[in-house]
């Protein structure tokens, strides 16, 4: 990306990306810059430390870690860094996820990680919280959440009155 990334979307194996494809829509369809990762607390973990570690000097805001299983890659990086983490519990074979949603949210008091739902929704909705951080300090970003509600709630009134065609009923 030509300008410096604001979010680092992370993520524990080549096998998340599909879900984490979710995270980085949303970043994309926002605008704002972000680099990608694949880092695993178990499997690579001086590479892990040594990412959370300069993540800040490099202009880094957010993180949002993507992982499955034992899950404790949004974990680690929020034990070697200030930055807001924000974990995206992958679903699993074993547990449906579950085992993914609990290693992540379970966190030590201090030491906190900001989970979202397991899967696809739970990545969308880390790139969107990421965004409304960076919004605190970015009124063209603010403005753009704004835009983004306001086409969400046209959208539902639309889906009223195809449903209220369709079965013709009356407007609430």
């Amino acid at each position: 990306m030509s300008e410096e990334s604001k979010v680092a979307v992370v993520m524990g194996s080549e096998s998340d990306s599909s879900v984490m494809e979710a995270a980085v829509e949303v970043l994309e369809e926002f605008g704002v810059p972000f680099e990608l990762c694949v880092l695993s607390a178990h499997r690579s973990p001086q590479a892990t430390h040594d990412f959370a570690a300069k993540a800040e000097q490099r202009g880094l805001k957010v993180l949002i870690a993507g992982a499955g299983g034992a899950a404790h890659l949004a974990g680690v990086l929020a034990s070697l860094t200030t930055l807001p983490v924000i974990g995206v519990p992958m679903p699993t074979d074993r547990m449906g996820g579950m085992d993914s949603l609990l290693s992540t949210v379970q966190m030590p008091a201090g030491v906190p990680v900001a989970t979202m739902g397991i899967g696809k929704s739970g990545a969308q909705n880390a790139a969107l919280l990421a965004v409304q951080i960076l919004a605190l300090t970015d009124e063209a970003l603010h403005g753009a959440l704004q835009d983004y509600r306001s086409r969400m709630a046209e959208a539902v009134r639309q889906d009223e009155e195809r449903v209220r065609r369709s079965l013709r009923g009356r407007s609430c």
